[in-house]
């Protein structure tokens, strides 16, 4: 099956290739911790025993809170465990003309301006709590500037995602079905003062690029069905084959991640790293050598059934 892709420049216009393609896109807000760490070696693995391509993208557009030094080190990191990506590393901070053009022409008619702020939310909310006498979902967006005329470039910008189910077929957790409406609302797609939302950033590389294959953690999950209909209201390429990854927590139950402060992985000794990283995984020990002949015996023998329908990989 032919895909159409962009080359993994950064060209924003498409060719065409009928390989397999996936990607790792970390946020450089912290270094690579073992959640990271995991989803990055599943996908690459995934992928690889498929013969397909491994891109890397830095989902860098959060200019507050993502720091180059970080960028530099997860290279460092991915590099001393083998873990080499394909083609050009495409940074989104390089791009907000690509994702501001789409804003600008296909998208602009479903977008609008919002002045609506979290304690403005927070008082709607309590005030639908006390008349209904029921707690509404607070994460959806009531819709509220939707039908004022505000100026775009001046206020925050959304977009309407649509009100009915969509479902996808998940190669671990099963069959998926979500209203994008009812569980997020419109989503803000573009900060007052002009920061990207990541959502719109990786739906839109993630159609430019031609990635069918995406495997990354069950704590993005609830995003899928408003990326599918982002990449379709944009009419870009969708991805055909999903994989959310059962996650490493907490003994508290929280997701292991930067936020809750989890320590960065230790790369001196590489080869036990990938060893762990694999066992969390469940999958079939490889022998003990170095990264890159452990990598390829893991390609050869990946596989996704062990991680079938389950919410968690570990307890740490």
């Amino acid at each position: 099956m032919l895909t159409t892709v962009t080359h993994p420049s950064l060209s924003s216009r498409p060719y065409t290739t009928d390989l397999p393609i996936g990607r790792f896109a970390p946020s450089p807000t912290g270094e690579l911790h073992l959640g990271s760490l995991t989803t990055a070696l599943a996908s690459y693995c995934h992928i690889k025993s498929l013969g397909g391509k491994w891109l890397l993208r830095i989902e860098d557009t959060d200019t507050e809170r993502c720091d180059r030094q970080f960028t530099e080190q997860i290279l460092i990191d991915l590099e001393t465990l083998g873990l080499y990506w394909d083609g050009d590393i495409i940074h989104q901070s390089e791009r907000i003309d690509i994702y501001n053009d789409y804003l600008q022409t296909v998208l602009a008619p479903l977008t609008y301006g919002c002045q609506c702020s979290r304690k403005s939310l927070a008082r709607y909310w309590d005030n639908r709590k006390k008349v209904s006498g029921s707690s509404p979902n607070q994460q959806r967006y009531p819709r509220c500037c939707i039908n004022d005329v505000l100026d775009k470039k001046e206020h925050k910008l959304r977009l309407q995602l649509p009100d009915y189910a969509i479902g996808f077929m998940d190669g671990i957790q099963g069959m998926q079905w979500d209203n994008p409406q009812q569980t997020l609302g419109d989503m803000v797609v573009r900060r007052q003062d002009g920061m990207i939302n990541y959502i719109l950033a990786a739906s839109i590389d993630d159609g430019l690029q031609g990635i069918t294959h995406i495997m990354r953690g069950l704590d993005i999950l609830p995003m899928t069905t408003a990326q599918i209909s982002l990449l379709q209201m944009a009419g870009l390429p969708t991805v055909s084959y999903w994989y959310h990854l059962p996650l490493i927590c907490h003994t508290n139950g929280q997701k292991l991640s930067k936020q809750n402060l989890a320590q960065p992985i230790d790369t001196r000794d590489p080869s036990a790293l990938i060893a762990q990283a694999l066992k969390l995984l469940q999958q079939q020990p490889v022998d003990l050598d170095t990264p890159e002949r452990m990598l390829k015996q893991a390609i050869d023998q990946w596989d996704n059934t062990p991680l079938q329908n389950k919410q968690q990989l570990a307890t740490l």
